[in-house]
């Protein structure tokens, strides 16, 4: 069985081969490695292994998983809140995530102003999620609402968009998620022209799909069983 430095190694080079077929630099993709249910020990190997960004779905288990960590080690990486998060989790977000990528209201956006001031931080950054499919049961702003929560997360002092984040509905091929990935970009251009130039960042792409993501001009991709192996139970 690989170890997670080879897979990892697969991985990066599947994302630079990428890039290139597109027509882009494989610098400007960066990887985040979705490390939900892995153990600590797992997680400092795949920052012993240059993984520089560490994907986690829940506050309470990063939380206590960093905790178990050499605080040496989990300080190398950068840690992205990549699940839905509760407001009454907002106050343990300052000081253990460095960016959320799952803001999708403006009562959450101001709750978590709120936590960061509170902490004595001076900003949190974050990315707005969209419900790309507009699925019922999954988390995310309506594409439609985007300019409008965008606006109103601009004027929070405590808080950075830098982009937006993904997921398309799940159990389809991969190439059925191209048209949701198309449909980020074009929001974040839309963004970008009416006056949001900090706006770079696209969230978009897993394990099964990232390669048509960075096609359509990802720039964080979101990758777990690629390089952990499959998911153990929980």
């Amino acid at each position: 069985m690989a170890s997670i430095r080879e897979r990892l190694e697969s991985v990066r080079e599947r994302i630079a081969a990428a890039a290139h077929r597109a027509g882009r630099r494989p610098e400007e993709v960066r990887l985040v490695a979705v490390s939900k249910t892995q153990s600590p020990e797992r997680m400092a190997e795949a920052i012993g292994a240059g993984a520089g960004i560490l994907g986690e779905n829940r506050v309470q288990e990063a939380r206590e998983k960093r905790e178990a960590m050499d605080p040496a080690v989990a300080g190398r990486a950068q840690w992205h809140l990549i699940g839905t998060l509760q407001r009454n989790k907002a106050r343990q977000v300052p000081g253990l995530f460095d960016v959320v990528e799952s803001l999708d209201s403006l009562s959450l956006a101001e709750e978590l102003a709120r936590r960061v001031h509170a902490s004595g931080g001076t900003s949190l950054e974050v990315l707005l999620q969209v419900n790309t499919g507009e699925e019922e049961q999954k988390g995310g702003v309506a594409p439609a609402e985007v300019p409008g929560l965008l606006e109103k997360v601009a004027r929070l002092e405590a808080l950075r968009v830098r982009g937006l984040m993904c997921i398309p509905p799940l159990g389809r091929e991969p190439a059925e998620s191209r048209p949701h990935f198309r449909l980020l970009r074009k929001l974040r251009d839309e963004a970008q022209a009416r006056g949001f130039p900090a706006l770079q960042e696209l969230s978009m792409g897993m394990s099964a799909d990232f390669e048509i993501a960075i096609e359509e001009g990802a720039t964080l991709v979101r990758i777990g069983t690629a390089i952990f192996g499959p998911r153990p139970a929980r």
